[in-house]
């Protein structure tokens, strides 16, 4: 087959079926990475017009107009325009919503001053004639002077049709028809492109001379070879030239461009009366967007969502966790002879894979609810429900599902951010997340809660106490996302919460599908490899130094000859960890967390827990010589912790461990970022700044709740 290099770009309003025209074009033939600098996915594909020619087709982010304010159209914008290297289109398809034929066509009417060929795809054909409109295709073409393909994506109808328009269109470069724009305007257009040539000795098309008055924000403007300031005195020359004229330069776009598009569609659209039966979404809104039915149905379904991200992911959880387990058991005698290989494998290597395999499948549910409720048109919904309950603290009603799911795990929490289109919304949103009490904290509730609060106080105060600990990053991330929002606020001008409530649907299994490998593929190849690197480094940290003669004067030590094989390993691997780099930091970090009660091995334990948290079981049970497969529920760890006393310092021979102690570890726990994945999502999300910012700000405000939690419940119990 013959493959050209023509590029052919999809772009539409959101919920115009975009995303499923660009899967039934590109069937299996897709690929997704991410645009230069930026964390958004780029997602293209190869399309098959014919026997000779095949395309490649890119997915442009939804968007409603080319005056860019959100990350997504602002790429959207740059890939149309060509600002970024090799991107621009030969070919745009616009794709429209037959329901709301006039609005979407203004995108298409900005999109037609960049001299592109343009085809426009009238889809969702299947709910115009269910609910009787008649709109006239052929006469639409007529007008606009480009092809009109009637097209049902989800049912991958209308694309052979479309194909033949694409082939056409890519040989005789037919532009869609523009309004007129007034003299005053005409004049600044000219007057500003001959002023940004001779800045930049760039000539750029009207459309992009267009979009820097109507949008003076634009990248463009850093992308031009010449002084920004310079280009902006430029711009604001222009836009005041236009001003001066009668008309105002943030309004005039949309008033010309929808007078224009009025007429044209006089007579296009008719409707008549069906028989058939069709959804009334006005009916069912009345129901769920009621304040009272429409919470408790909304707080019911996202208790299920909820639910289901923990306990269907449970078992496939268990599985790659035995599945590893296996594997470790399975390969680590196979290195006895060479120990340090032998630890690099399994617990390096194996131990880094795990760590982030085992969160897979809570992202892999989660986003089958996530592209559930989209593809259904319920994610509007409710994003509109929560919205005045968020907007006090500067989040919005699509904060709200990525914040429930950062209790199962903070990591799918994050991804799913990617709906929120506010920048500072999304910002305050990710960094809140970790916030929430994933299950990684439930093994540390349990231990604790298990050995120094039920013994003391009963079955009843330690469930009370382990429903309460999932609450407390919730009252912590409550004003830190207030601070946030004021803070952010100088920076960045907040956008309004805007959005459509799309008809409802039925879903399409097939994006769902690739909706949720999508999101799998990305966190393995992006996060996955952030997160074995940090499980290597920690390896090494508390693995290194390791001398031979510290085992051998273990095992030549006659005061422990009465052990077995296993204590005396227990011991031996007690003592390599205490004398490890990371050891060392330990002790030199424990005066940090003296004030509140924490002993060497509490502090070695918490930083050996940075890739997980959960991880400060199995290192509590090396430190007191039980091995390291130790888990919440081992009798010989509570024994333990239950008779540990300090081995050195005023505190010598007192017990280190008492219910103060307990709490202050599971406050500390339920505030601090003692995940490597999380702070590897949040690099990948934002960038390192953030993540390492976050990380040392909660971890921060987490040493600081755990001394004040150990200082009053040593004074009141």
């Amino acid at each position: 087959m013959k493959k050209t290099e023509s590029t052919i770009a999809l772009i539409g309003n959101p919920n115009t079926g975009k995303t499923s025209l660009f899967n039934a074009l590109t069937g299996q033939n897709q690929r997704v990475g991410n645009y230069p600098g930026v964390t958004v996915e780029k997602k293209s594909g190869s399309w098959k017009l014919n026997q000779e020619k095949e395309v490649t087709v890119i997915d442009l982010p939804g968007t409603y107009s080319l005056s860019a304010q959100t990350i997504d159209e602002r790429i959207a914008v740059d890939v149309l325009s060509g600002s970024i290297p090799g991107s621009k289109p030969n070919l745009i398809i616009i794709v429209i919503d037959v329901e709301n034929i006039q609005r979407n066509l203004y995108l298409a009417s900005q999109a037609s001053e960049l001299g592109v060929p343009m085809i426009i795809a009238l889809n969702c054909w299947d709910v115009a004639e269910r609910k009787g409109i008649l709109i006239d295709c052929q006469l639409l073409q007529k007008r606009l002077g480009i092809p009109v393909i009637p097209t049902i994506a989800n049912q991958s109808k209308g694309i052979s049709n479309l194909a033949i328009a694409v082939e056409n269109a890519l040989e005789e470069t037919s532009v869609m028809v523009r309004p007129k724009w007034p003299i005053v305007i005409q004049e600044a257009i000219e007057n500003l492109g001959n002023s940004i040539q001779s800045i930049t000795n760039n000539k750029l098309s009207n459309g992009e001379i267009q979009r820097l008055i109507f949008d003076s924000e634009s990248a463009l403007v850093n992308r031009l070879n010449g002084n920004p300031e310079n280009i902006k005195k430029a711009i604001k020359v222009a836009k005041d030239s236009i001003h001066q004229g009668g008309y105002h330069p943030n309004a005039v776009e949309s008033l010309i461009r929808f007078r224009f598009l009025k007429p044209l569609l006089s007579d296009i659209i008719a409707r008549q009366a069906t028989i058939k039966k069709a959804i009334h979404t006005e009916s069912i809104d009345e129901l769920l967007l009621n304040k009272y039915w429409g919470l408790m149905i909304f707080i019911g379904l996202m208790y299920f969502v909820f639910q289901s991200v923990y306990s269907w992911s449970g078992p496939l959880m268990n599985l790659i966790d035995s599945l590893f387990s296996s594997l470790k058991s399975g390969i680590a005698p196979l290195l006895e002879n060479t120990p340090m290989l032998q630890s690099l494998i399994v617990d390096g290597i194996l131990s880094g894979v795990g760590a982030f395999a085992i969160f897979l499948p809570q992202i892999l549910v989660l986003f089958l609810f996530i592209s559930l409720l989209e593809e259904t048109g319920y994610m509007a919904r409710a994003a509109f429900l929560m919205d005045k309950l968020f907007q006090w603290c500067g989040l919005n009603g699509k904060s709200f599902v990525p914040l429930l799911s950062s209790y199962a795990c903070a990591i799918p929490g994050i991804l799913a951010t990617r709906t929120i289109n506010d920048k500072k919304t999304r910002i305050i949103t990710i960094l809140i997340a970790p916030l929430m009490s994933c299950s990684a904290r439930l093994p540390i509730y349990i231990l604790m809660i298990g050995v120094f609060v039920e013994p003391s106080y009963g079955p009843t105060i330690a469930g009370i106490t382990l429903f309460s600990m999932h609450f407390i990053g919730v009252l912590v991330a409550a004003p830190a996302a207030y601070l946030l929002n004021c803070i952010l606020e100088r920076k960045s001008k907040p956008l309004a919460f805007v959005m459509e409530l799309p008809r409802y649907r039925v879903p399409n299994f097939k994006n769902m599908a690739s909706r949720i490998y999508e999101s799998g593929h990305s966190f393995i190849s992006s996060a996955g490899t952030i997160i074995f690197a940090f499980t290597i480094v920690i390896w090494a940290l508390f693995y290194f130094p390791r001398p031979a003669s510290l085992e051998n004067n273990i095992r030549n030590d006659q005061s422990i000859q009465h052990l077995d094989s296993a204590e005396i390993q227990g011991i031996i691997d007690t003592s390599y960890l205490e004398q490890s780099f990371g050891g060392r930091l330990g002790k030199k970090i424990q005066p940090l967390f003296n004030e509140a009660g924490y002993d060497w091995k509490i502090s070695v334990a918490v930083i050996a827990s940075l890739p997980a948290r959960e991880v400060i079981i199995a290192t509590l049970g090396i430190l007191y010589s039980l091995g390291g497969e130790t888990n919440e529920n081992s009798k010989d760890l509570r024994t333990s912790l239950k008779n540990a006393t300090w081995d050195s310092g005023p505190r010598k021979g007192t017990p280190v461990f008492n219910i103060a102690v307990a709490f202050s570890i599971m406050i500390f726990f339920a505030l601090c970022m003692q995940c490597g994945a999380t702070i590897a999502i949040i690099a990948q999300e934002l960038n390192w700044r953030w993540a390492i910012g976050s990380f040392i700000s909660l971890s921060i405000i987490a040493w600081m709740a755990s001394i004040l939690t150990y200082q009053l419940t040593h004074y009141f119990l």
